[in-house]
């Protein structure tokens, strides 16, 4: 049907563009420090961080301490009997700060605690309290797992007394002050040690909890009309203050059968950095085009031209009549119009904007019972591509059609100039073929992480090779 000089139509239009494509993951989900932080701390909530702090063993941790150190240990010992009982009465977690690191592949993590303690004591009749504020710091690195590939992991989490404040909230007498301090000055070597040991493995499992929760969201099978997406992680890794999730794609058909695997990476100078948003997930534009593939396939459609388009089918028989008089008057009312997408919508993404490119095979016959067409055309033809969000849904439409090139490949009729119908030819696609593939983009492609993260719209920006999904700010 179409000859071998179709194959090289799209070359021009997509150049070395398609090469730029190339030169990332085919797609990046960026997390930024807001996020992070906003996660984490949901999941020491969820973890019972707080309460857990409220049942430090303030009491038996400083008795412990006290033994270490013999030449105070009868002073502390005395210091202690004084008191009956002492607790965390309260404990709260301010907000995380999630910062970069001195060294490359590393985050830290900088966890305050404040605190409200409280003493009894037969010395005076209220409970004495004290305010404790102090802060855990922990690395956040990418590492080589010992069952599988690089992961994300929480490490090296501490407690420094240099990072401890404690007060008295209440003066009270004198001897009383003098207990408390004395008390807080034991406290100040016991302290940080105690919330290592209780607090930190809290924070590891929150920390991996919240880790495969983001894995989770990020290789969550996408639906498509038909077939599915679906995300595998290349490799995790650190940028500046974000954790970014380098992701291979799977495009599957409507069995669940493997149509298309993208899954190369190569080393990028391409910011994929999303300017402090809270998060972005950038799209290669070859993974763009394996999903409209999928959403738009390869198809031939039948068109009795009067009965669809009677204005343009009238303005195609002036055409062929000037072209040859004897064949325009053969054109029945049942006069039909083949079209065969020779490929898929090509999508180009250039710096603010995105263009498409697609290859179409044209036939008219003059009855809708005759085999042989009277010609044959070769189109290339290009489109404006206008992506943006609808809902939870990444939408894309096409529109303003034009026709870049033409080649008359069979001609029964005589051979003529087939630029002379291209204003024809240009409608013909507007009403026929544009409808029929914005009708298969209409379903989109459902984007659950941008509700999942916390956020109900998104914005998209197109930069060269890639398309770019960020939340829009309130």
């Amino acid at each position: 049907m179409a000859g071998p000089w179709i194959v090289t139509l799209l070359y021009g239009l997509l150049g070395a563009t398609l090469v730029q494509a190339d030169l990332l993951a085919p797609a990046v989900l960026t997390l930024g420090p807001k996020v992070i932080r906003e996660h984490l701390a949901q999941a020491l909530e969820d973890h019972d961080a707080t309460a857990i702090l409220q049942e430090l063993p303030l009491l038996s941790a400083m008795r412990d301490k006290s033994g270490s150190i013999p030449m105070l240990d009868s002073v502390m010992r005395t210091i202690l009997g004084y008191i009956v009982w002492m607790k965390v009465t309260s404990a709260r977690i301010p907000q995380l700060v999630v910062e970069p690191s001195t060294y490359d592949q590393e985050l830290v993590v900088r966890i305050p605690l404040n605190m409200v303690a409280g003493l009894n004591t037969p010395l005076v009749k209220t409970i004495v309290q004290f305010q404790m504020n102090t802060e855990i710091q922990a690395l956040i690195r990418v590492e080589k797992s010992k069952s599988g590939p690089m992961r994300l992991n929480l490490s090296d989490c501490s407690s420094s007394g240099s990072t401890l404040r404690l007060s008295l909230l209440h003066k009270l007498s004198f001897v009383v002050n003098s207990l408390a301090k004395n008390v807080m000055n034991i406290l100040v070597p016991a302290l940080p040690q105690m919330v290592k040991n209780h607090l930190c493995p809290v924070i590891q499992e929150a920390f991996d909890g919240m880790y495969e929760d983001f894995l989770k969201l990020a290789t969550a099978p996408i639906a498509l009309s038909p077939g599915a997406l679906e995300f595998g992680l290349l490799s995790p890794a650190i940028q500046d203050s974000n954790i970014q999730l380098n992701l291979q794609a799977k495009l599957l058909d409507s069995q669940a059968r493997v149509t298309n695997w993208i899954n190369s990476s190569v080393a990028s100078m391409m910011d994929t950095t999303p300017d402090g948003a809270p998060f972005s997930l950038v799209v290669r534009q070859d993974l763009v085009n394996a999903i409209v593939t999928t959403l738009v396939p390869k198809e031939d459609l039948v068109i009795l031209l009067r009965f669809v388009i009677p204005d343009v089918a009238r303005q195609l028989q002036k055409d062929i009549k000037e072209i040859n008089a004897e064949a325009a008057n053969k054109l029945g009312p049942t006069q039909m119009l083949k079209l065969f997408t020779y490929s898929s919508p090509q999508v180009v993404l250039n710096e603010g904007g995105a263009t498409v490119a697609q290859n179409i095979v044209l036939e008219v016959f003059p009855t809708n019972t005759d085999v042989k067409p009277f010609f044959s055309l070769g189109i290339e033809a290009s489109y404006e591509a206008q992506f943006f969000t609808e809902d939870d849904r990444l939408m894309l439409n096409f529109n303003s059609i034009r026709i870049e090139r033409i080649k008359l490949m069979i001609s029964a009729i005589k051979l003529f100039d087939p630029e002379v119908m291209k204003d024809t030819l240009t409608k013909i696609l507007e009403s026929t073929l544009l409808p029929n593939e914005n009708g298969k983009l209409r379903t989109g492609v459902p984007v659950s992480m941008l509700k999942a993260l916390g956020y109900e719209k998104a914005v998209l920006s197109v930069r060269k090779g890639t398309l770019n999904l960020t939340p829009a700010s309130s």
